[in-house]
């Protein structure tokens, strides 16, 4: 499955698509200055367990990275990914 992560920030959220079609977003917020909060990751029930969220969050944070942004990560998702992936940790205001 072929997956594309893009920023919608009229929408304020980061999108995931597959096949042309949106099936999941990480929604943030400006909490401060070059900061943003993660409150809400949310995928498809279709594409769950396909690695849809972790690729949404992989890009989500190297995007957030190339800004020069730091994040708070509220979801338990986005939390429970940063702990794990330790390589985004300096990105956790």
């Amino acid at each position: 499955m072929e997956l594309s992560v893009v920023d919608v920030p009229d929408r304020s959220r980061y999108e995931v698509s597959a096949g042309g079609e949106v099936v999941g977003f990480s929604a943030y917020h400006q909490i401060e200055d070059g900061v943003l909060a993660l409150p809400h990751v949310e995928v498809d029930r279709a594409v769950e367990g396909r690695g849809v969220a972790s690729t949404l969050m992989r890009e989500s944070l190297d995007d957030i990275r190339r800004r020069g942004l730091k994040v708070v990560p509220i979801c338990p998702f986005a939390k429970e990914f940063v702990k794990r992936n330790p390589e985004y940790a300096d990105l956790v205001q």
